[in-house]
């Protein structure tokens, strides 16, 4: 009988990896992607080697950090292209999407390619991309956008959105909101 067993980690390698996780999200949304790998793991209570052993590179620290908030970008966008409404799916995408990466600095800066090595990161983003195109496309045509928006303008906005400052999450968060309200009033027909 040769089974083979399937490898099951210890429980302190699963609790330190999700420590890892944890103390990664935290502060990359707090200050981005810059972060040194040694103040990870001192926020996660672990050694260096130990981070090392689970996450090789900051790139796949940050692609694992990171997929749940890729989920919810796939899930904003999912919406927008549901929606019965090609304008209202275009709105609800951009204010959605501005908020997601006001929250999390490191997100936008992983979206918007700063760790272009990431190659699974990269087929999502170009994955979001492609539909996001899609939306825009759909919102022009409906006659809710300007016949010039591309989705290169969309696109700037995110990234426009992406300077905004704030003291705190929240002031960001309030400031993506009224900047995706300017933004969209300037793209509509």
């Amino acid at each position: 009988m040769t089974e083979v067993l399937p490898h099951l980690r210890r429980s302190d390698a699963r609790d330190n990896r999700e420590r890892i996780l944890e103390a990664a999200r935290t502060v990359f949304a707090a200050d981005g992607l810059t972060v040194p790998m040694r103040e990870i793991a001192r926020r996660a209570d672990v050694g260096p080697a130990t981070l090392y052993r689970h996450f090789p590179t900051k790139e796949a620290l940050a692609t694992e950090a990171f997929a749940d908030r890729m989920r919810a970008c796939y899930a904003i966008v999912d919406e927008a292209l549901a929606d019965p409404d090609p304008g209202r799916g275009f709105t609800s995408m951009v204010e959605r999407l501005s908020e997601l990466h006001a929250r999390d600095r490191g997100f936008t800066a992983a979206f918007t390619a700063e760790f272009p090595h990431a190659l699974d990161f990269t087929a999502d983003r170009e994955r979001a991309v492609k539909s996001i195109a899609e939306v825009t496309r759909r919102a022009r045509e409906a006659g809710h956008l300007r016949p010039d928006v591309e989705l290169d303008d969309v696109i700037l906005v995110l990234l426009a959105n992406s300077g905004l400052q704030g003291a705190s999450p929240a002031a960001r968060v309030a400031a993506s909101r009224r900047f995706a309200a300017i933004a969209i009033r300037g793209l509509r027909a």
